[in-house]
Parts: structure tokens; sequence; C-alpha cells
């Protein structure tokens, strides 16, 4: 966990590229709304997520929708989702800022956003599961079941005294300690401070991985150039059009519970002709499963219904460990379907919220 080396039945075959682009081209589009089968998002929806006209009514109709995306390799996950909201772009950009409601969505265990700048009091309740802490007594490069770079694995060996009664106290107290080190360094180096893991035969390059899983797009630099720009070369790439902010959080999206630190990026382009709004999570680091991930939430303006609401649309995208062979495809079925309902899930949360709450 020490940023030094911190960090990771399907019918059509779609790719990730062409998902990501058609997605950011009709962030922009101003369609007319005379035949509903032409106004996007539903030829999105249809053409290019190969949803039925079922799942694009009940979409249209306030029903949350998650579907698995394939992917090129075993180890990329994506999963898209959408819903619609009668609220405005605006409230889902505080609510998505707002860490005391993303407390009550579903699959969320804990979630605390960092000081500015990052405290050690932040990490209250940033504690590893029991079993991670008797794995990590005998972690080495190669063979580990937590995320982490070779000189974490050896601080974890050597400085705790693991026959001690409060050894798992210990653990804790180093891993916050990595943790804190972490951000700081993330905040000065960027993308090449997010280090190496070591815990699988092969070491996975945290920045390289996510700089590929992002470059799968050639839409992001085309229509966000901000917003991507922001995503490779932080801290270095500054917007007035972007807000971000660091949380660590425990989720239950897999099969067992996850520390994860990200970075939330909020993207408000309001000076265009058609107002651009977009939320992206950079995962930073994760004990288990994900490699590097990047969540991107856009919301579409109801064309037909301009005052109605608007279609809070997602993608996630991520590359994982240890999801292929014959162990592995079984591995990346469970997680996958747990990724989907637990999205869908997440997104009949949100709009509940936004169509319920007050300002």
């Amino acid at each position: 966990m020490n940023l030094k080396g911190m960090p990771r039945p399907m019918p059509m075959r779609i790719r990730f590229p062409r998902l990501f682009l058609a997605l950011l081209l009709f962030s922009f589009a101003h369609l007319p709304a005379s035949n509903a089968q032409n106004v996007e998002p539903f030829k999105f929806f249809r053409d290019y997520v190969g949803l039925k006209n079922d799942q694009i009514t009940a979409i249209r109709n306030g029903k949350a929708i998650a579907k698995v995306v394939e992917s090129r390799t075993p180890d990329e996950v994506f999963v898209f989702g959408s819903v619609y909201v009668q609220s405005t772009p605006e409230k889902y950009l505080k609510l998505a800022s707002d860490i005391a409601e993303l407390r009550k969505l579903p699959s969320y265990l804990a979630i605390r956003k960092f000081s500015d700048p990052p405290q050690p009091s932040d990490f209250d309740g940033f504690t590893l599961e029991a079993d991670d802490i008797k794995q990590l007594k005998n972690c080495e490069p190669g063979k580990c079941d937590v995320q982490l770079p070779a000189e974490a694995m050896d601080a974890f060996k050597q400085s705790v005294n693991w026959s001690a009664p409060d050894a798992a106290d210990q653990v804790n107290r180093l891993a916050q300690t990595m943790a804190l080190e972490a951000i700081e360094r993330y905040t000065q180096g960027g993308n090449a401070a997010l280090g190496t893991y070591m815990d699988k035969h092969h070491p996975a390059v945290v920045g390289e991985t996510f700089r590929s899983l992002l470059s799968r797009s050639q839409a992001l630099p085309a229509y966000l150039p901000e917003l991507d720009r922001y995503l490779l070369e932080y801290p270095e790439a500054p917007s007035e059009n972007i807000q971000s902010e660091f949380y660590w959080e425990k989720v239950s999206f897999g099969l067992k519970p996850t520390l994860r630190i990200v970075q939330t990026i909020v993207y408000r382009d309001s000076r265009s002709t058609h107002p651009a709004y977009a939320v992206a999570v950079k995962q930073l680091y994760a004990s288990h499963y994900f490699e590097t991930a990047l969540d991107l939430t856009v919301c579409l303006r109801d064309q037909e219904h301009p005052d109605r609401g608007f279609y809070l649309i997602t993608l996630k995208g991520s590359q994982q460990a240890g999801l292929t062979g014959l162990k592995g495809g079984i591995v990346r079925k469970v997680a996958v379907d747990k990724t989907r309902s637990s999205l869908e899930r997440a997104l009949g949360a949100i709009k509940q919220k936004l169509e319920g709450g007050t300002d």
C-alpha cells in the first residue's frame, strides 16, 4: 500500500474504444426528438450497447439497467449501466461529491474523504480483514493474497511483531501509514508514483496499466481533452472545469471486502453550446482484484423533454488479476456478475436519492 510501489453470457462483441467513442459523441449531440428510435441515447443503447427494445423502454421508464460488455482480453472487465433521472445533472454532480450520501449506496461498507492535506486521522476505520492480516505474515513477491509491492511485503514481515496480542493493530497502523505516504507521493508525482504490484507472478506497473486502459479510447482526448489530460498528467494539468478530491473506501463487490484509494474528478463545462457533465473515479490502489480501474459517468439531458430530466450513463472499466485460465474463468463470472448487479442497484439508489431529495 506504499504508493512508491502501489498499485487493477455476452452475446455481442463490442469493443471498449467503440463504445467509449459513442458514449462521448452522444454526450455532445443535439438531435431532434422527432423519432424516438433515432434520438440519443436510444440509438446508442441499441446500436452500441446491444440493449433490447424492452430494456431501452425500461430505462426510459426509470428502471436501472446494467450489462456486461465484452472486452478483448479476459483480464479486462467493462460494465455499462444507465437510468433515467427526473432531476438535473448539477444535482448529480453535487451528490457525486457528497461522501455522506455515497456511504448509503449499495456495496459500500465504509467510505471517507481525505482532508486537504490528508491527515492520519482520516484513516479511522481503514482496516484490513482478518484473513488479509493473516496472509500478510507470509507474503512474498509472486505469492500474496493482498496486492502489494515487494517493499511493503517486507515491511509487514519485518516491522510487525506477529506473536504479540496486538499484531492486527500493528498491521493496520502500518497500513494506514503506508496509505498516507501513498497519497502524498501521488499528489507530488502523479501516475509515475503509483509503482508496481508484486503479489502475482507477473508484476503490474500501475501507472502503465492505467495509461493502457485509458488509451483504448481515442474519443476521450478528442471530446473531453481537459479531462483526458488531467487523468494522465495530474498534478501538472490543472483545469478550472475540474474539481478533484480523494477518499478511501471499503467495498464489497467481489468475493471479499476490498480497500480502495480513489480520486474523484468532477468535470463541469458550462461554457459550451451543449454543456458537458462527467464524473471520473480513478483508482489509485486496491487491496484485491483491480490492478487499475476507471469509472466514467456522463449526464445526458433528455432531448425529448429537456426540462424533465436526464440519462445517467456509466461505463466501468478495469483490469483485474486472476481472471484467466479455468479457475480464473469461474472467478471472472462471479466478479462481473456481482459488478453488474451492484451497478444496477447503485444506479437505482442514485435515482431514488436525486428524485426524492431536497437542495
